[in-house]
């Protein structure tokens, strides 16, 4: 779609341009001007910028995937890690969460989770 004057629009133009750009240029381009780019971001803001588009990114993943999207993703990661560490890397991380567990939790959460986990055996 053309104006008035039958010259292409502007965002015509763009499209027009960034394909022939595309054409005529390899990955390499790309990623270098990103580098470029995320490098000059990196010295204008701080963590907080960061911080606010990553929530922004998460609120509008979380908004167009369901709850499958995340499961499937929870899945290949950690099929993904079962393949690369051992039964001991689990021990270990298993102990790690245990001990942060215990000290931000008192007796009677692991009560009332004992007693979950009696619930769900009997079933």
């Amino acid at each position: 779609m053309s104006n008035k004057d039958g010259k292409l629009t502007r965002s015509e133009a763009g499209k027009k341009g960034g394909k022939a750009t595309a054409d005529s240029h390899g990955d390499d381009f790309y990623e270098k001007n990103g580098e470029k780019g995320g490098e000059a971001t990196a010295k204008s803001h701080d963590k907080d910028f960061y911080e606010k588009i990553g929530e922004k990114g998460g609120k509008a993943t979380a908004d167009s995937h369901g709850d499958d999207f995340y499961e499937k993703n929870g899945e290949k990661g950690g099929e993904a890690t079962a393949k690369s560490h051992d039964k001991d890397h689990y021990e270990k991380i298993g102990e790690k969460g245990g001990k942060a567990t215990a000290k931000s939790h008192d007796k009677d959460f692991y009560e009332k989770i004992g007693k979950k986990g009696g619930e769900q055996r009997n079933k």
